[in-house]
């Protein structure tokens, strides 16, 4: 179904969230336009209160449009939708009679370099896309991250100038999803939150704020509300925002009933917690790229479960603060180095105060470590130089072997498809 909004992407999700309906999203692309259209069109169709999504391809995520072009010449196959390639007017009359105020299109894509695809979706009518500075640079990137922070500033002040009447421009942070899972949540949570502070330092008014789904709902409840809190607190005036939940973004179960039964605890993930969209998956994720169909399906699921999950209690608080005070830590520790976000995020990382766990980028110093603890809670096993209460960390935890990172990275998956 759809919901009357403004002529932008935040205004819709707020009018949703503002009637009780949580906004589901696939993370759908295709390199043909008929397809891509169809796959919005039927994405639009769909029962629930649905966005559309372009994902763009591999080649045109790391500037490769060459090798994109080449690909649409020959009809090779492509993960994902080629903006350049095809252009923006072929874009435009792709959207048209498609995306409008009762159905806003966001586009994703992977990219540490981002401008030229700035210019052309803004060129092409599109004005909501994802990512950042952090987020769109560590997993994805060896570009180093003073540039990356470069071309992502240059790229919102890019995308803030295209508003108009009738238009806010709205950039989503990655932040809350880095490398997909076995990321402690205080440091998604912070990252995401940074990032946010990052596209208002730079001109955005309307932001969102992520966070993947990880080894337990309950933890999981904790982050959100501190998600929720910290960016109350931090965010400067004026700034609209809201809050996206990934469903899980590691790997998949491998079995239909268990991937469908982690999307479900997902819907009800975010209903029980105030967040106003959801990026589902489908039960083919484990296997190969979902078809028009199955992300249909379990968009209509995560609707379906989330409209029989109405909260019958105010959202749940951060049980013991453990995670909001982590996170409040980092923020205020990096926010301290320099008054330009930019600046501080490249020195947060070359001391240690920010670290990715099992990251490889040249940028990330890699001394952090997570474990999933005895109740599913995923906690720090090595704090590195981060700036975190001294209760932080899993005392006496044992060092990290192949057999148990393998362990770890399939918790998830095996809990779901047992």
């Amino acid at each position: 179904m759809t919901v009357a909004a403004d002529h932008d992407f935040g205004s819709f999700v707020t009018q949703a969230r503002s009637r009780g309906r949580l906004v589901v999203q696939p993370r759908m692309g295709f390199a043909g336009r008929a397809r891509m259209r169809a796959g919005l069109e039927r994405t639009r169709q769909a029962a629930g209160v649905t966005v559309g999504t372009i994902t763009l391809d591999s080649y045109t995520r790391v500037g490769d449009f060459a090798a994109a072009r080449a690909a649409v010449t020959r009809n090779l196959p492509l993960n994902g939708y080629p903006l350049l390639a095809h252009g923006a007017e072929a874009t435009r009359a792709l959207l048209d009679g498609v995306q409008d105020d009762a159905f806003p299109v966001q586009v994703r894509h992977g990219s540490a370099r981002p401008q030229a695809l700035f210019a052309e979706l803004i060129a092409a009518g599109l004005h909501a896309t994802e990512g950042g500075p952090v987020s769109y640079c560590l997993p994805y990137s060896r570009t180093p991250l003073r540039e990356s922070v470069r071309h992502w500033a240059e790229s919102c002040e890019l995308l803030a100038s295209a508003g108009g009447p009738g238009t806010e421009p709205h950039l989503e942070s990655f932040g809350g999803c880095m490398l997909g899972q076995l990321c402690p949540p205080s440091l998604l949570v912070a990252l995401s939150v940074l990032e946010g502070l990052f596209f208002a330092q730079h001109g955005l008014r309307c932001v969102s704020l992520s966070y993947a789904q990880q080894t337990s709902p309950e933890q999981d409840a904790e982050a959100l509300a501190a998600l929720h809190r910290l960016a109350a607190e931090e965010l400067p005036p004026g700034i609209r925002w809201h809050s996206v939940l990934y469903a899980y973004m590691g790997l998949y179960p491998h079995t239909a009933h268990g991937a469908r039964r982690l999307l479900e605890s997902a819907a009800r993930l975010a209903v029980r917690t105030g967040a106003a969209r959801l990026i589902v998956k489908t039960a083919a994720e484990a296997h190969r790229i979902p078809t028009i169909a199955e992300n249909v399906a379990a968009l209509e699921l995560a609707a379906h479960t989330a409209e029989h999950s109405r909260p019958e209690a105010p959202p749940p608080a951060d049980a013991d603060g453990t995670v909001y005070a982590e996170a409040r830590a980092l923020v205020h520790a990096v926010r301290e180095l320099h008054p330009d976000l930019g600046t501080a995020l490249v020195r947060a990382f070359e001391r240690g105060l920010l670290d990715v766990p099992f990251c490889l980028h040249p940028d990330n110093l890699g001394r952090t470590r997570s474990v999933i603890d005895d109740r599913g809670r995923l906690r720090w096993s090595a704090t590195g130089g981060l700036p975190l209460p001294a209760t932080a960390g899993l005392r006496n935890a044992p060092a990290m072997t192949a057999d148990g990172l393998l362990d770890s990275l399939t918790f998830v998956r095996q809990a779901y498809d047992s």
